[in-house]
């Protein structure tokens, strides 16, 4: 009777969530990228257990455990991070398009983005913004419930933004009004920028944007003109640490991203005007910097085909130059860079694209693999769970044809994609 009982308790506990014995799988790595080394493995079995993985070592044969994915074909890295997208979005110029959809089909639509940004190999985001508040968090929600495929995801709620700002719903008449849940993150104070901040992270949050500066496609802002003051900015950053998360600030001029280093921000995303001043801070204070430079190539070239409007072609002409060759001036004084892209102003799913262009403009190719993993994750403060195929970590990886650190562009073909040790369909 007592081993009957006891067979009956051990039973019980495997139907109890993280009891039952992990699943066992293997991956069978042609080359595998090593990126806390920076350095490429030749084959290599790594053995996952439930959705992490338990080692990393030769391939000496089959294991009898558990079955293999064969990726000998291929070189094996870590699940890509893309630290700037905007995946509960519509992708579109007209001023207008906020208010065209619903939240419902908002994040509906952001459930497509997710899946063709998981197909392209990025298993982690941080996703920086929706106009329709908080549509973010309900799609990081469906993810991680298993309801729609798609990337980890990090997420902000809503832009803090001062009224007609680079994060404002801009370009109507003033009798227009403008639905609350658009107007989310509007300030007109310190106080209110805490008041806002903590009301973000009761609704679950992980971190904080802060529109420090006028943005290109907006209506009615300069990229180089200073919108949030600097106490603004602080007490910001304040309420997003008291509730354990912090900010990153959306500033393409000089003086802004000085302003939002000094008020304590963690990143600087686009950094487009950024000059010897602000390298020199950022590397002192230990802020990364996100820097999109693959897009003003697509929105020159695609927005002139489709009639975008003339202000957005001319503020994208004034920045991008100028901000590539602030990436360069970066990338030579060892200032932190993480890969992020803006994905959402182009389709989702071309995020790889921008590799070339990293290491067009200074990078080596493991550089630019590292700005979207290790560096990538450590920002994200997830370096023990992502950012690279090691023990303990997710079992998130993309294996690709050829050699990246020949041809970096291999990393927008990939041939499969791992998230959570199963393969994606």
């Amino acid at each position: 009777m007592r081993n009957f009982v006891k067979r009956v308790v051990v039973a019980a506990l495997l139907l109890v969530p993280g009891v039952a014995a992990a699943q066992v799988r293997y991956v069978h790595a042609g080359h595998l990228v090593d990126v806390v080394a920076g350095r490429v493995l030749d084959d290599q079995l790594v053995r996952i257990e439930g959705e992490r993985i338990a080692s990393v070592a030769p391939w000496t044969g089959a294991p009898g455990d558990g079955p293999v994915t064969d990726w000998t074909a291929y070189t094996v890295l870590p699940g890509l991070i893309d630290m700037h997208t905007h995946l509960a979005d519509f992708a579109d110029s007209n001023p207008a398009t906020p208010l065209l959809h619903s939240q419902a089909e908002t994040v509906l639509k952001g459930a497509d983005n997710a899946r063709a940004t998981l197909r392209a190999g990025f298993t982690s985001v941080h996703d920086v913004g929706t106009y329709r508040g908080l549509s973010d968090v309900a799609l990081r929600d469906a993810i991680a419930a298993g309801w729609v495929p798609g990337p980890r995801m990090n997420v902000v709620g809503a832009y803090i933004t001062v009224p007609g700002g680079g994060g404002d719903v801009t370009g109507f008449a003033p009798d227009v009004t403008i639905p609350a849940d658009m107007r989310m993150g509007v300030v007109r104070s310190p106080e209110e920028a805490r008041e806002r901040v903590r009301y973000l992270f009761q609704h679950r949050v992980d971190s904080i944007k802060l529109l420090a500066t006028g943005a290109v496609l907006a209506v009615g802002t300069e990229p180089g003109r200073l919108e949030l003051s600097e106490p603004e900015m602080r007490a910001a950053v304040a309420e997003a640490a008291a509730n354990g998360g912090y900010a990153t600030a959306h500033a393409h001029g000089a003086e802004g991203i000085k302003a939002a280093i000094r008020s304590g921000v963690r990143s600087i995303e686009h950094a487009s005007l950024i000059d010897a001043e602000g390298i020199a801070l950022a590397k002192a204070r230990g802020v990364w910097l996100v820097m999109d430079i693959y897009n003003g190539d697509y929105i020159d070239t695609e927005g002139r085909k489709a009639g975008w409007p003339a202000e957005y072609l001319r503020k994208n002409l004034e920045t991008t130059v100028a901000q590539r060759e602030g990436f360069r001036a970066a990338v030579k004084a060892g200032v932190k860079i993480a890969f992020g892209t803006d994905a959402g102003v182009y389709p989702h799913g071309f995020n790889a694209r921008q590799f070339a262009y990293m290491v067009q403009w200074g990078m080596t190719p493991m550089q630019a693999i590292q700005s979207a993993t290790t560096v990538a994750a450590e920002l994200l403060r997830w370096d023990k769970d992502v950012g690279a195929i090691a023990p303990g970590r997710y079992a998130d990886m993309v294996a690709v044809p050829g050699d990246p650190l020949r041809d970096i562009r291999v990393l927008e073909r990939p041939a499969a994609v791992m998230k959570g040790g199963v393969v994606v369909d």
